[in-house]
């Protein structure tokens, strides 16, 4: 099977390779047509050395004398591109850290840092976990109640704090107190927790027990 071809431009086949000034790619096995230009794009980076004359950096060549590089093709694409015409472009199946570590490979500054950017950007701006909400309920109950009360509890809730606000009620010699049973829930921001008292009145009553 023959290696693809990706030229520069539509004119680099019909003028034939002119070996002043284009510059043929084997990444990986695929054949990439490019300019000296676009490779010189960042004079610090591994690409601009390679198509240098009298340069110190030997590199492999295949039997058409393209400079062999073993990267993978895919992820060498948006970095040719992006030396080209300066955009990042990334295919949807291609994942930025792929791309990032090849543009550190080719040890390109100006792309690595658009590269991170779009990385932090895109965390900062993914799916927020949702924010939870601790909010407290006040029930009251008589003694006699409170045991069942408490077993029955259900749907997250748990109990926090039991507060005795006395006797009203007296059946013969039976005394019977009155409790506040304060319970609490998680809930996510959006969630609904109606029929709940709110979180500062629970607060409150939990403040006068401790003190009492």
């Amino acid at each position: 099977m023959a290696d693809a071809v990706i030229n520069d431009s539509d004119k680099a086949t019909e003028a034939g390779f002119n070996g002043n000034q284009w510059v043929k790619l084997n990444v990986g096995g695929t054949c990439f047509l490019t300019t000296k230009t676009t490779l010189s794009r960042d004079p610090n980076s591994f690409l601009y050395r390679l198509c240098q004359e009298n340069t110190a950096l030997i590199s492999d060549r295949d039997e058409t004398g393209a400079y062999l590089i073993d990267r993978d093709p895919a992820y060498f694409s948006p970095i040719l591109n992006y030396l080209r015409h300066g955009k990042l472009v990334i295919d949807k199946d291609l994942a930025e850290e792929g791309v990032l570590e090849e543009a550190e490979f080719y040890n390109i500054t100006e792309l690595i840092k658009l590269i991170k950017e779009r990385i932090y950007h895109r965390e900062i701006s993914g799916p927020c976990k949702e924010l939870k909400k601790r909010v407290y309920r006040v029930l009251q109950c008589h003694e006699d109640e409170l045991t069942q009360m408490l077993s029955t509890l259900s749907d997250g809730w748990k109990f926090e704090q039991l507060i005795n606000i006395g006797s009203q009620y007296n059946y013969g010699n039976n005394g019977h107190s009155e409790f506040l049973c304060v319970v609490s829930r998680e809930f996510g921001v959006s969630g609904s927790y109606k029929e709940t008292e709110s979180t500062d009145r629970a607060k409150v009553l939990q403040q006068k027990a401790s003190r009492s």
